[in-house]
């Protein structure tokens, strides 16, 4: 009981620790007009694919920037590179085995070499994970989460802070409903059990069904 209590009053310091830098950080977005968006997901879910889809369609009409993160290697900043946005690679390796998230401190890192005022909507893709990345704020205006319809009907219930965090879950991958026995509004249900109401659409980063309504959601938070 009491190495459980210790392990508690030293995370709640850790977590009051970030929300302040967290807070520091929106403090920066605001000033440089930035509208932020904490994408996240479980590894291989498409979050990559996802916005290489997405800066093929609002390039010329959103100026969208990127810090991305990983613990190691900037494979994913190297497939984003092509489209000569702002971009800024986080790695988190430096802890034991590597971080298993993003937090304030390594997101503001990163920021002194994005160039912000020159930046509508900035997405911060955190580590994929679907646990740590939940409970450490990072300044952003909204979450989003991608979830692969390969991940099973029931991650909502065994994952539910990462579910209940988010603001917006894309389904992805949906081209593969066909070949998969996964029950979509079995799915939707448990969803809807640990976040009533949250917004979701179907999306699929391989055929670009649903990406266009993705855009536009986006295009929508651009700052006026």
């Amino acid at each position: 009981m009491h190495r459980t209590a210790v392990k508690k009053v030293v995370l709640e310091g850790v977590l009051d620790a970030n929300e302040a830098l967290a807070q520091a950080n929106r403090e920066k977005f605001d000033q440089a007009g930035n509208y932020v968006i904490n994408l996240m997901s479980s590894p291989g879910a498409g979050k990559t694919a996802l916005l290489e889809r997405t800066l093929e369609r609002v390039r010329g009409r959103l100026r969208l920037g990127v810090l991305e993160g990983d613990v190691q290697t900037t494979l994913d900043a190297d497939r984003l590179a092509r489209f000569h946005i702002p971009l800024v690679q986080v790695n988190t390796e430096s802890g034991f085995g590597g971080e298993c998230h993003l937090d304030a401190n390594m997101v503001r890192s990163g920021l002194g070499e994005l160039p912000l005022s020159d930046i509508d909507v900035l997405v911060i893709e955190n580590v994929g994970n679907l646990v740590c990345p939940a409970e450490f704020r990072v300044g952003e205006d909204t979450r989003v989460m991608v979830y692969s319809v390969t991940e099973g009907e029931e991650k909502p219930l065994k994952y539910p802070l990462m579910f209940r965090s988010a603001d917006l879950v894309l389904v992805n991958k949906i081209d593969l409903l066909e070949h998969l026995d996964f029950d979509l509004e079995l799915f939707i249900a448990n969803l809807e059990a640990v976040n009533p109401g949250v917004s979701r659409m179907l999306v699929s980063a391989r055929t670009g069904r649903g990406v266009d309504e993705w855009c536009s959601w986006m295009e929508r938070r651009k700052p006026t």
